[in-house]
């Protein structure tokens, strides 16, 4: 009797567990990524080959990629067919912020779809003439020891290498540094900030970020990498890029062959929506892995691309199926002319507590934001501690279900 009482007891538990899901499986496969919309990209890739007289090794090259990125109003409105009165709308604002759109990415738009997250990251919006916020919300510039290097942490810092992108994201932190021109950092300033790390000892921890820090040529990369890993106090060393999203065929054999030469190397990408995981993208991922890289996803909470709790959902654990571990949600920053982007705070939140308990915890990166000004990353969790003192603690768990400790 008591078995039948206990089995009973289970399966009742088994079922609300099975309820908890059912919403996402409801509409998880409406989500779809890069793989599971292949066709219809490949598509794409054809109109925008045909439209450059380009072949498949052309499109395989990601110099040929960089040279070809669109940068006029009037070619992507033959691919994606934008109406004349957005392309006005896109021509004032690259006279404000420039943009330049890799032929990859530009595949992956949905012109069907008018709220594509795609779209939204790559082609210019008319919203961001909007001046509220500022160039540089996080004062970089008064953090900045060298002119490449920003420094906030005791034991490590940034080197900013080039202004280079494969696409310049509409939401970018970065964006007062894009200039009128693509320009790498010259050898002699690099050489002025290994000099910096090499005298200041308590340096353990490099991360070497743009721009796009794979945007620097195979032999400049190799050059840096050398001359840090002379530094006996460098124990780690990081790239913060986003080409295996926007420009996966830079993942070359000879580029992931320097960086296994100087482990350890981890490489920080920056996927923010499901559909950028293409097979392009599984196979540049999957060739850092292979070299004993690990990745960390660094998502940016977009207003109208990802703030909903199933599309993280799905892309995390889209990620974690490409070897990448979701490592930082961002909160928005309030850079000018992205506050068409910005959410708040509740919005995260509400996403990062959707996925304690109904999914694996490696699918569950942190939620961050930064301090204006300056002052650094700070975590946020949803209050799961409810009270500690007098010798215990009052938590709830995921269901909502209150429990205590000893403390």
């Amino acid at each position: 009797m008591m078995n039948e009482v206990v089995r009973k007891e289970n399966n009742e538990r088994f079922q609300i567990l099975k309820d908890n899901i059912t919403d996402y499986l409801e509409v998880k496969d409406s989500i779809k990524t890069g793989i599971e919309d292949e066709e219809r990209i490949k598509h794409q890739r054809k109109k925008i080959m045909k439209h450059l007289g380009a072949s498949m090794k052309d499109w395989n090259d990601y110099i040929w990629q960089l040279e070809n990125r669109f940068t006029n109003a009037a070619d992507i409105a033959e691919i994606i067919d934008i109406p004349t009165e957005r392309i006005e709308n896109i021509n004032t604002i690259a006279k404000k912020y420039r943009f330049a759109v890799s032929p990859y990415y530009l595949s992956l738009v949905d012109p069907e779809n008018e709220d594509c997250p795609i779209m939204k990251q790559c082609i210019p919006s008319i919203d961001e003439l909007n001046d509220i916020g500022e160039l540089d919300p996080m004062n970089e510039k008064a953090s900045s020891v060298e002119e490449i290097i920003t420094r906030r942490y005791p034991d490590k810092l940034i080197i900013k290498v080039t202004n280079i992108c494969g696409m310049f994201c509409r939401f970018c932190q970065r964006r007062r540094l894009i200039g009128e021109f693509d320009t790498s950092v010259s050898q002699e300033k690099l050489k002025r900030a290994v000099n910096y790390v090499k005298l200041n000892h308590e340096i353990r921890d490099v991360l070497i970020t743009g721009g796009d820090s794979f945007m620097l040529p195979d032999e400049m990369i190799e050059w840096l990498l050398a001359e840090l890993r002379k530094i006996e106090h460098v124990e780690v060393i990081r790239f913060g890029t986003r080409t295996p999203v926007t420009l996966p065929q830079r993942i070359t054999p000879n580029l992931v062959g320097i960086l296994k030469k100087y482990h350890p190397i981890y490489v920080n990408v920056h996927f923010n929506h499901p559909m950028e995981i293409t097979p392009e993208a599984q196979k540049a991922c999957g060739m850092l892995a292979d070299a004993g890289i690990p990745l960390g996803n660094q998502m940016v909470l977009l207003k109208g691309i990802n703030n909903d709790k199933y599309v993280v959902r799905k892309l995390n654990q889209a990620l974690l199926k490409i070897r990448v571990k979701p490592y930082y949600i961002f909160h928005p920053k309030s850079v000018k002319g992205t506050s068409h982007f910005w959410c708040s705070i509740q919005e995260g939140l509400e996403i990062m507590e959707s996925l304690r308990g109904c999914t694996s915890g490696m699918a569950i990166p942190t939620y961050i934001v930064n301090g204006p000004q300056g002052l650094g990353k700070t975590p946020i969790l949803p209050n799961y501690l409810l009270y500690i003192g007098n010798g215990r603690a009052v938590f709830r768990n995921w269901q909502g279900e209150i429990f205590e400790i000893c403390n």
